[in-house]
């Protein structure tokens, strides 16, 4: 267990807050190169945490370690109050993951899709009947819940896909740019979506590009070169770099980076 000792950014989570996720001089290295460079840091449970960084940054391979599909080359780590080197599998049981490549089966309907997937979380036979008849009412599916998911626009997929990764009820969601290419409407209803399971207490852990969404997070951290370069609520970091956006200081700092996309 890692011990309580300060962590950059744990300040912001307050002194009663439940961590969902901590790490510790997190590190992952391939022969030579060093993808994640000792990072530390804590996300509260019920957080809207957003991991920023440019390509090449080793976001990607940091999220793989959070989530068990990746063992760290030394460091720290618990989800969900598991260790991620000790038992991986726990860690992908207490959590929901989305990615923005691939999170539906397009050849299948989103009724099957939901069984699918539903059935993958360990799900009961009758309480997977109960939650897909509830999640298709809820989205107002009805119409649809027996057509293809390749039919239909890229904004419901994603809203889709987020409720399926949220399906079995994990205390932890794991997000992956979820809302690349869909329109800024869409973009919107899906933050929504975010902030109804965060009021229920589960912990939102996003990637994204868009900057601006980076200002809808509780707390953000930035990653440069494999280090969190800053960490903390935006409005904070905003007025303690003298920037005006998000965006004005993730392309300071990312400027100062040496790594190339990857």
């Amino acid at each position: 267990m890692i011990d309580a000792v300060a962590i950059p950014g744990s300040a912001d989570l307050g002194g009663t807050a439940q961590e969902a996720i901590r790490c510790r001089d997190l590190t992952r290295k391939f022969g030579d190169f060093t993808a994640v460079d000792a990072i530390s840091f804590s996300v509260a449970q019920g957080e809207v945490f957003g991991f920023l960084g440019a390509n090449g940054a080793g976001k990607t391979t940091a999220i793989r370690m959070l989530t068990g599909l990746l063992s760290p080359t030394s460091g720290e780590a618990q989800v969900a109050g598991v260790d991620v080197a000790r038992d991986p599998e726990a860690v992908k049981r207490s959590i929901g993951y989305m990615s923005q490549r691939f999170s539906l089966y397009e050849d299948l309907t989103v009724r099957e899709n939901i069984e699918f997937y539903g059935g993958i979380y360990g799900i009961e036979r009758a309480e997977l009947r109960e939650k897909t008849t509830a999640l298709i009412a809820r989205l107002g599916l009805g119409s649809d819940a027996d057509s293809l998911v390749r039919s239909l626009p890229l904004g419901w997929r994603q809203k889709i896909a987020f409720s399926v990764a949220v399906l079995h009820e994990p205390s932890i969601v794991f997000l992956d740019e979820p809302t690349g290419g869909v329109d800024p409407i869409t973009r919107r209803q899906f933050w929504d979506l975010m902030y109804e399971k965060a009021e229920e207490g589960v912990t939102v852990f996003v990637t994204t590009h868009y900057m601006d969404e980076a200002e809808y997070c509780d707390r953000v951290s930035i990653m440069v070169d494999g280090r969190i370069d800053a960490i903390g609520a935006p409005a904070a970091l905003k007025a303690e770099h003298g920037v005006a956006s998000i965006n004005d200081l993730f392309v300071r700092l990312a400027r100062g980076g040496k790594r190339g996309d990857g």
